[in-house]
């Protein structure tokens, strides 16, 4: 699959906090259709090997795995993140989002979201007990699967 550059379309993840089950959907996906796949983290990763599988392991800090990924992306790219600041960096460099959870993050709702994620920050700020998010059930990884699926079906493009 390639962009309208030509150049390969790939799967970047923000990998510091995708989920075990998350990642082997996307191992599975990227050597079946031979896409590349980059695992961006600050601490060892170990895919399997294959030599659509990367790991990229960044330095510690506050957003690096974010910058790096935001400064790789390229128009067309889809991007595994549950990280909204990030996602909304994405989307406006034209790659697309997709977090665990199988949400699809697009120009038309990223901006919603950022709001509420950013009102949350806020309220927790205050001293407020917003709660987290619920773990991460069998119906999320059937929902990311199948969103997965659709996109790459359709060369990345929107649903």
């Amino acid at each position: 699959m390639s962009g309208g550059d030509g150049r390969a379309r790939r799967i970047w993840v923000d990998a510091d906090a995708c989920p075990g089950p998350i990642a082997e959907i996307l191992y599975r996906a990227a050597r079946r259709l031979k896409i590349h796949l980059t695992m961006v983290a600050n601490k060892a990763l170990h895919p399997p090997e294959s030599e659509y599988l990367h790991a990229l392991r960044v330095q510690k800090g506050f957003d690096v795995v974010d910058d790096v990924i935001a400064e790789s992306v390229a128009p067309g790219d889809l991007v595994v993140t549950a990280d909204i600041p990030l996602a909304a960096r994405i989307v406006d460099k034209g790659a697309l989002g997709l977090n665990p959870r199988g949400e699809i993050y697009t120009p038309e709702n990223i901006r919603g979201r950022l709001a509420v994620r950013d009102l949350l920050y806020e309220l927790r700020e205050s001293g407020v007990n917003t709660g987290g998010p619920a773990p991460l059930s069998a119906r999320d990884r059937n929902t990311f699967a199948n969103h997965l699926d659709q996109l790459l079906g359709r060369g990345f493009a929107p649903l």
